[in-house]
């Protein structure tokens, strides 16, 4: 069980999220791990992620874990990173601390807000949320989930989010290396009535990861 944690001035850069577009929006986070963005968000937000099956004393260990296996990982691959946005590792280090005590705090304050589902079914109604977010899970694993895969979990996402699905990293985790099928999968989306949009974002760190993918949702659709 991998369970990865990012702060909300991480996801704010990802996927180039301003405060005006969040204020009064209901958002999702999918598949959230140990993100502490559904706990600093002041908008409604609910996360989802299979792994919130487990109790949270597992989860908190699983998400501090998470953090050791991630740097582990960065550093078998320390040419395809950079640490202009971070500034220091140091830095990057306390926000990932952060995160995950904030994130295990809010599980144990709001458990509603954390629902235990996975792409690419999930248990929420058509346009359940303005906008849906989903960090490091489609492209990231593009090795393992192949096109037939990403198209269903997009789509599904388009489902539930009236506005818009935001999308980050467009490339494969650890190498960076890009995504084979990713413009015949816009193509497949674009042809399901999806307007789809690939925006440079603030976020720096893995080299070459500095775009988005952003598919209109129902009330935008073509």
């Amino acid at each position: 069980m991998l369970v990865t944690s990012r702060s909300a001035a991480e996801y704010h850069a990802m996927f180039d999220l301003s405060t005006e577009e969040l204020a009064g929006a209901r958002v999702l986070d999918c598949c959230a791990g140990g993100s502490s963005f559904t706990a600093e968000t002041p908008a409604f937000v609910v996360a989802a992620d299979p792994a919130y099956a487990a109790g949270r004393s597992v989860l908190a260990t699983a998400a501090h874990q998470g953090r050791v296996d991630g740097d582990r990982m960065i550093e078998d691959h320390a040419d395809r990173f950079e640490w202009t946005w971070y500034g220091t590792r140091s830095r990057r280090t306390a926000m990932r601390v952060g995160a995950v005590e904030r994130f295990v705090a809010d599980l144990g304050a709001r458990p509603s807000r954390y629902v235990a589902a996975a792409l690419p079914d999930l248990p929420f109604a058509d346009d359940s949320f303005d906008l849906v977010l989903c960090s490091h899970l489609l492209f990231t694993w593009a090795n393992q989930f192949d096109q037939r895969w990403h198209r269903r979990a997009v789509l599904e996402m388009a489902r539930v989010a009236r506005r818009e699905v935001r999308v980050f990293p467009l490339v494969l985790q650890g190498t960076g290396e890009p995504v084979p099928f990713l413009s015949a999968l816009c193509e497949e989306l674009e042809a399901a009535g999806h307007r789809t949009e690939q925006r440079k974002v603030p976020y720096r760190f893995q080299r070459g990861a500095h775009h988005m993918l952003m598919v209109a949702g129902s009330s935008a659709r073509m």
